[in-house]
């Protein structure tokens, strides 16, 4: 770009109503898009380069698929979008709401008229931040890299130590909503199927998955039918699943139960909270325990109505809107809707949840789906996961890539992205 065309940029943005969105994720990016012909500026910021589609890290992480899967440049994906006048990578360290302001780590002051935060969320350990080292989450492409390193590696100690294949073999869980669910499920899959013939002394599916839950139930946001059938599914698979059952503690070696109960485990997966991004901390907002604000009925900040707090980093009608991708997905659509309606003079409505459905997978052909008027499981669920999870996600390649991995797996019950990378953690090797 040449000095005059960026000097007419500045002109520009200093011109029209500026938009600062931070985070391009499922909320920011259907703001962004949704305001696409609006006479406004939009500043895209994020950390990363790319948009990423959360609901299938996990595969990443089961060695489905690889990263490149389910990750598109925000550059590729807003190039066509006039505009959005910048892309910046960077990290937003300061919010100064009275001066309609964020700053960046290199000290860059970007101004705003509106400001968009749609930073999601990470890791919530309830206190217990030593455990993050033993037992990994999964919210980055690094956490799948990792989680599936570390199973792999298990496999491949357990070839080399058979008489410790007890310990090194067993997976524990922790939590079982969506992702917990998910992840057991692949996991069997891994060690029964995907492995199954490959190694020389030890049988993979002598691999044991343990589910552990501190709710009376799988998938508690599920209605009770459906609960019950997830974990029937899970249980048919060999997947042990252990509800009403906390864990006390977590180290290099395995997990101890609220029953007091010692479970020594080769891998322990974190699957069982999540807390605000760290930038929800410096806005002028009540936050909750799980570190997000509390936002008003439009989606702003309470005397702020410049600022809108979307997706993980908002608690919404008090908790009844969940934390999943559509939900994020209207509420940047309702965001974009809100600044178009002040431009316009119009009054901003509340903003409404649509619940149009959910859904969760277990294994191969094994799922289940609520679309309140119709809830199924089985075979049916899971063609109606695949088919949505293809559709929503961002580029053509990135569809046919993924859908040719998942037809290649189904049919030959292998998976394709089974490379071992980073470092063995310490004393591993």
């Amino acid at each position: 770009m040449t000095t005059g065309a960026a000097e007419g940029i500045i002109r520009r943005m200093e011109r029209v109503h500026r938009v600062v969105v931070v985070g391009a994720g499922f909320a920011g990016l259907s703001a962004i898009r949704t305001l696409a012909g609006a006479d406004v500026a939009i500043t895209v910021i994020d950390r990363r380069n790319f948009h990423l589609f959360q609901p299938l890290l996990y595969q990443v992480a089961a060695a489905a698929l690889n990263p490149s899967d389910i990750a598109f440049p925000i550059r590729s994906v807003l190039r066509g979008q006039s505009n959005v006048e910048r892309v910046v990578l960077g990290t937003v360290t300061s919010v100064d709401v009275e001066a309609n302001a964020v700053d960046l780590e290199d000290g860059t002051r970007i101004a705003y008229d509106t400001l968009v935060v749609a930073t999601g969320a990470t890791h919530s350990y309830f206190g217990n931040d030593a455990w993050a080292d033993s037992a990994p989450g999964l919210k980055t492409v690094e956490d799948a890299l990792d989680i599936r390193r570390r199973i792999l590696l298990a496999f491949e100690h357990a070839e080399r130590r058979p008489q410790d294949i007890a310990e090194l073999l067993t997976f524990v869980i922790v939590g079982a909503g969506p992702t917990g669910v998910e992840l057991a499920g692949a996991l069997i899959e891994i060690a029964v199927d995907a492995m199954k013939d490959e190694f020389d002394l030890i049988e993979p599916s002598d691999a044991r998955v343990i589910l552990v839950e501190a709710g009376e139930a799988v998938l508690p946001p599920y209605p009770e039918g459906l609960r019950r059938s997830a974990r029937h599914q899970l249980e048919e698979m060999g997947v042990d699943v252990r509800t009403g059952t906390m864990v006390t503690g977590i180290d290099e070696t395995g997990v101890t139960l609220s029953s007091g109960e010692r479970i020594p485990a080769g891998t322990v997966l974190w699957a069982a909270g999540v807390q605000a991004s760290p930038l929800v901390a410096m806005l002028p907002v009540q936050v909750d325990r799980a570190g997000r604000a509390v936002v008003a009925p439009d989606l702003t900040l309470p005397g702020h109505p410049q600022v809108f707090v979307l997706g993980d980093a908002a608690l919404v009608d008090a908790g009844a809107v969940p934390g999943v991708a559509p939900a994020a997905m209207q509420q940047g659509r309702h965001a974009a809707k809100a600044i178009r309606a002040r431009l316009a003079g119009r009054p901003v409505r509340p903003f409404r949840y649509r619940n149009k459905g959910s859904l969760a997978t277990i294994g191969r052909a094994r799922a289940v789906a609520d679309f309140s008027v119709v809830r199924f499981s089985g075979f049916p669920a899971w063609a109606a996961w695949l088919a949505i999870h293809i559709w929503f996600l961002i580029g053509v390649r990135n569809r046919l890539f993924v859908f040719a991995s998942w037809t290649w797996s189904y049919l030959t019950f292998r998976r394709g992205a089974r490379i071992i990378t980073g470092l063995p953690r310490a004393g591993s090797d």
